[in-house]
């Protein structure tokens, strides 16, 4: 009789062997197919990881560094030479009213001077029937008639002269045979307001 070779279907192991060898083969394989897919899509490994990693370093980075304790600073310290807003004291506020009372006294005083009739004598003494001219301020007057006056027997009596009132101004002039200390004024016909009296020697 001649040997013939056994049929594969009559060896079992062998084909068993053979199929576990085939599906090994596929599923390294697929394995490698796998893992080589995602090493791309990942950028791991070969040139395209370079690639991503000089792109990396070109890129902006954080660098945080490490905490170090500090010191105070042990030299003089600086300070510009700054304005400050003054913080007023509690003596400022009373001078404030106080300078604000000044204000308002020297208002009126100012209100009232304007409101007084100043009346000057150019001469202390003269002779009898010489000129003593009279002048003077009246500077809320402004167009008021004044009559001059003089003091007889212990009053005063109108002296036949008078004067206008110009600009706050006024000047005129007297004479008279009267010896002895002669007293003058100008009294405003509207208002009554009379001027300070003013002393002349004639004789």
């Amino acid at each position: 009789m001649t040997d013939r070779p056994t049929p594969l279907g009559e060896r079992p192991v062998l084909a068993g062997l053979l199929a576990l060898t085939g599906v090994a083969v596929v599923v390294g394989l697929l394995a490698g197919l796998t893992l080589l897919t995602g090493t791309k899509i990942l950028g791991i490994g070969g040139g395209d990881g370079s690639a991503a990693a000089g792109q990396a370093s070109t890129g902006e980075t954080l660098y945080l560094p490490d905490p170090v304790e500090t010191t105070g600073p042990d030299g003089p310290l600086i300070t510009l030479d700054v304005d400050p807003t003054p913080t007023p004291a509690a003596g400022d506020e009373d001078d404030e009213e106080a300078s604000e009372e000044e204000k308002e006294a020297e208002r009126k005083k100012r209100e009232a001077d304007r409101e007084k009739i100043k009346l000057t004598a150019g001469q202390t003494a003269v002779a009898p029937m010489q000129r003593i001219d009279l002048t003077g301020t009246y500077p809320a007057g402004t167009g008021a008639i004044l009559q001059v006056q003089r003091f007889e027997n212990g009053a005063w009596a109108n002296f036949p002269v008078t004067v206008s009132v110009t600009d706050g101004a006024f000047g005129t002039y007297v004479v008279t045979g009267q010896g002895g200390e002669t007293r003058f004024r100008v009294l405003d016909t509207d208002s009554g307001k009379a001027s300070n009296a003013v002393t002349v020697t004639i004789g």
